[in-house]
């Protein structure tokens, strides 16, 4: 293994490991919106809003990620959608784990026990003040496990970005190893920073999930 090569591009691997941070922050969070409105959609009285839901899941569970990504990044300018592969990458790994996220959340919901919604409105409360104060309280404490799952196979999946260009820890491996001949240490640096990431992820959920469940 040579260390000292390691060591000489650790920097940029840093720097792309930023790149990947910031991809996955915000593909999390587009991720939430569209998990959220999903499961919104699923649960909806309204057929149409059912159907919507459902075929969203399908589709972008139904195809694969890079799949997606090309049809964004590459077919988008032919219909007018014209995104830089940071902007790809965002919206296109976001619209794919919102769809795992939004069975998931619906999941979580529909697991409490309808009998407490009941009770809730014999009480007095509305629809919304009963999922508000019965049962997304409750919902909240199945979810976050799950949540963290998608979260740890989201940020494995931007790697995909690498083949949009983006350069955050895959691309750069690859970009090095065209320089350097040296695979092994390469996609090691960048194993080692998503171990990391993965790690620090995986102990802020369990953090999450802790406060909830003491709630």
């Amino acid at each position: 293994m040579d260390i000292e090569l390691m060591m000489r591009v650790w920097p940029f691997f840093l720097k792309a490991a930023w790149v990947t941070i910031q991809l996955s922050v915000l593909t999390t969070i587009l991720g939430l919106i569209c998990g959220a409105s999903g499961a919104a959609a699923r649960l909806s009285r309204l057929g149409w809003l059912r159907f919507l839901g459902a075929a969203y899941v399908s589709l972008f569970r139904g195809t694969p990620a890079l799949i997606q990504l090309f049809i964004l990044y590459f077919g988008g300018p032919q219909i007018g959608i014209q995104l830089d592969a940071f902007e790809a990458g965002v919206i296109g790994l976001g619209l794919n784990i919102g769809a795992y996220m939004t069975e998931t959340i619906r999941g979580a919901i529909v697991a409490i026990d309808k009998g407490q919604r009941e009770a809730a409105r014999t009480l007095g409360l509305s629809h919304f003040q009963a999922f508000r104060k019965v049962t997304l309280p409750q919902a909240l404490r199945l979810m976050i496990r799950p949540l963290g799952v998608n979260i740890n196979a989201l940020i494995k999946g931007t790697a995909l970005v690498a083949a949009i260009s983006v350069i955050e820890l895959t691309y750069t491996a690859q970009r090095y190893i065209g320089s350097t001949y040296k695979p092994f240490e390469m996609f090691f640096l960048a194993g080692v920073l998503y171990m990391i990431i993965i790690y620090g992820t995986g102990r802020g959920i369990a953090w999450l999930d802790r406060k909830v469940r003491i709630v």
